[in-house]
């Protein structure tokens, strides 16, 4: 195990993240956000706020900022303020202030007055469950309905009639958001190389193209930095309101400009997870085989209908051998603020629900449901012939058994004094992805070698990780790798999301080591060289041939080189046409309910995880751990409430409840490695979503395992635990 190498500066302070920064002659922007869900705006009075002391400027859709909507980002539709007049949701961005100082900024920001043609508002997924819509198709193509029969069954519902148990039941989770440690913020610098935009991102080099594109600039003009990421989860794949806007009032201002969301606007200018409501039906047979499965899902999108939460296709298209499967998804516009993605999007909020149903088919089939989990246990997709390239999902599940203590559960209510206790379990799986990703390799006169690219680390360990992949490509100590990352001037690195960092930067580590490495041997034979003439081999950072050896560092000097450099890129090719691609866990979990107070405690926590090689247990556990922890504050703690208005009533963090230190007990997370090479060279999957996937639904079903009390929606509430 390897500590992080950005420890030590994050813990000391140390580290510079976006606001950090700071320029002569720096100015400050407020953002200004609508009151209203729905409607125009009519007019702003900004006279008040243009006269405020210290006030550089004022922009408004009546005098905006010239900026333009970008036409096109792999993250998903990216929203720039300040282009119309309309208003889509309560603290849509609408205006923006530039002072001296903050303070100043923020007051006058306050005294700009607003008035709007409002329309009716539609807020509520409930009650637009009626007239929802069919979703777009999927990103990989596939329609909103599909179903897979077997032979002879003409009809989903032929196939539950067929069906010697049923379980149907709905299931609704609610709407969250990312709520990163670090605002969106951003801090824009323009000077005769162009612009520079410090802000927090998961691809610097993704980043400086939107920006580049708003403001239509020269992109080779436009750099942006980001070493450090405060948190992103999905919330930061595309660039935020503060960084156009600082970016654009820079360049008109002609000096550096600082703006950060207050924590309240985060709830609201910036992208969150779906509400979704899911009605899952399973039928076996008695000894549990599935037959059928069906899963219609609903979720809340926003008025533009730019992002869909995949709950059916992301977990019943994919988890289970079943002989039927019918699958749904629909959307319902409101007027509130924009979703995204948000950690494990999809498996995250469907896990709970298809796997709170398959506790619900044991428990009418008086079946363990580990038991029932694995005799379902897929070989592939339903409906697909590509089968998983790697998959011990078995062995998670006997490992965690034994390490959890299942054998021990008791079949129904368990008390330790006023407390009722009570085990619950669910599967994890989430989709192994990769990116295309370019990776450029230094080696240098002092023997040390630099691995560079533009990707991002947003807590993940990237950063680590490039080191390590490094060290082992280049046959080398890693303390002789210096890793570089978050700028846009170095190699293009993809996007730090999806769980593909490691895969997809990894892979191309190993190709720039390739590459550099052959290099390093040409210069070698080269005429004037030490080694001319002789057959040359690389091994331990050394160059050999006959009795004579060198360093690359001593070779360097030797022919008067400080440095010799390559990239390498990798991206996902035909294995795509061979196998399917996922990481596997089981989830375990332990939950106390009071007797009395009907307060819900979880006591103890297991994930065992499948995915691929590990190549830093330290990091890669932290990233586990961390998502679990979230799968508890899906389940006990997180979520919005909505207001008839469309104003979230609990959008900060004294309302918004996330789980502290005495919520959480230690977490025990434990790997079955297994190097998946037909995914990538690395045999590395993906580790920072999966961690989520699942534990949800093992916190409700232990507490129905302690209660009795079946709880079909999170967060679990004390008045959904009363007596029934």
């Amino acid at each position: 195990m390897v500590n992080r190498l950005d420890a030590p500066l994050k813990v000391t302070g140390r580290a510079d993240y976006g606001t950090d920064r700071n320029f002569p002659g720096m100015a400050h922007g407020y953002v200004v956000v609508s009151t209203i869900a729905h409607g125009e705006i009519a007019a702003m009075d900004v006279t008040a706020a243009s006269s405020s002391p210290g006030v550089l400027g004022v922009y408004t859709p009546f005098e905006p900022l010239p900026l333009r909507t970008p036409t096109s980002s792999v993250a998903g539709k990216v929203w720039v303020p300040l282009q119309d007049k309309e208003v889509s949701y309560y603290g849509q961005p609408i205006g923006f202030v530039v002072a001296e100082s903050f303070e100043q900024a923020r007051d006058a920001a306050m005294r700009i007055e607003v008035s709007y043609h409002r329309r009716p508002a539609r807020t509520s997924l409930d009650e637009g469950l009626t007239t929802a819509e069919d979703a777009p198709p999927a990103m990989d193509g596939s329609p909103p309905s599909l179903s897979v029969l077997a032979d002879g069954v003409e009809s989903i519902e032929d196939a539950f009639a067929g069906s010697p148990v049923v379980v149907d039941a709905t299931y609704r989770t609610a709407t969250q958001n990312h709520a990163p440690m670090e605002p969106h913020s951003a801090v824009a610098l323009w000077d005769s190389d162009g612009l520079t935009v410090y802000s927090g991102n998961q691809g610097a080099h993704l980043q400086a193209a939107e920006v580049a594109d708003a403001l239509e600039a020269d992109p080779s003009s436009v750099r942006a930095v980001n070493p450090f990421v405060g948190g992103a989860f999905g919330g930061k794949g595309v660039t935020s309101t503060p960084a156009f806007l600082a970016a654009a009032a820079a360049r008109a201002l002609g000096r550096p400009v600082k703006a950060a969301l207050s924590r309240e606007q985060v709830f609201t200018a910036t992208a969150g997870r779906a509400a979704t409501v899911q009605r899952i039906a399973l039928g076996a047979d008695r000894d549990g085989t599935l037959i059928a499965l069906r899963h219609d899902s609903t979720c809340s999108t926003s008025a533009d209908r730019s992002f869909v939460e995949p709950t059916s296709h992301g977990t019943s298209r994919e988890w289970y051998a079943t002989q039927n499967l019918a699958i749904s998804q629909k959307i319902v516009p409101l007027n509130l603020p924009p979703t995204t993605f948000m950690r494990a999007p999809g498996e995250a909020p469907g896990s709970f629900a298809l796997e709170s149903a398959i506790d619900e088919l044991a428990v009418a089939l008086r079946m363990d449901p580990i038991e029932l989990r694995l005799r379902n246990n897929s070989a592939a997709p339903p409906g697909k012939d590509l089968q998983w390239s790697s998959k011990h999902l078995d062995e998670c599940f006997r490992t965690g058994a034994r390490r959890f203590g299942w054998q021990h559960r008791p079949p129904g209510e368990r008390s330790d004094g006023d407390w009722l206790v009570g085990q619950g379990t669910a599967t994890a799986m989430f989709p192994a992805l990769r990116f295309p990703a370019t990776v450029g390799i230094t080696l240098h006169a002092d023997d040390r070698a630099e691995v560079a690219t533009s990707g991002a680390d947003p807590g993940t360990g990237l950063l680590t990780v490039l080191s390590l992949v490094g060290a082992e490509s280049l046959d080398i100590p890693q303390e002789l790798i210096t890793p570089r990352l978050g700028d846009s001037a170095l190699p293009p690195g993809g996007m730090s999301g999806g769980s593909t960092a490691t895969a997809s930067a990894g892979s191309a580590v190993v190709v720039a080591a390739a590459e550099v490495t052959d290099a390093l041997l040409e210069l070698a034979a080269a005429p004037g060289s030490p080694f001319e003439g002789m057959e040359v081999v690389y091994e331990a950072g050394r160059l050999l041939a006959g009795d004579r050896s060198m360093t690359f560092g001593e070779l360097l000097r030797a022919v008067g080189r400080s440095s010799i450099s390559a990239t390498g890129s990798s991206t996902p090719g035909e294995e795509l046409t061979k196998h399917s691609f996922s990481s596997f866990g089981a989830q375990f979990c332990e939950v106390r309910v009071h007797k009395w107070t009907r307060e819900a405690r979880v006591s103890r926590m297991t994930g065992v995880f499948d995915a691929g090689r590990i190549i830093n247990e330290q990091t890669a556990r932290s990233q586990l751990a961390g998502g679990m922890i979230w799968g508890v504050s899906a389940a006990l703690h997180e979520g919005l409430e909505i207001e008839p208005d469309g104003r979230f009533a609990n959008g900060d963090f004294a309302g918004y409840l996330l789980p502290v230190n005495a919520d959480i007990p230690d977490v025990d997370v434990q790997f079955v490695e297994y190097p998946d090479t037909l995914q990538n060279t690395l045999g590395a999957r993906g580790v920072g979503e999966i961690g989520i996937v699942g534990m949800a639904a093992a916190v409700a079903n232990a507490v129905y395992n302690a209660t009795g009390i079946r709880v079909r929606n999170i967060p679990i509430m004390l008045e959904d635990l009363l007596e029934q």
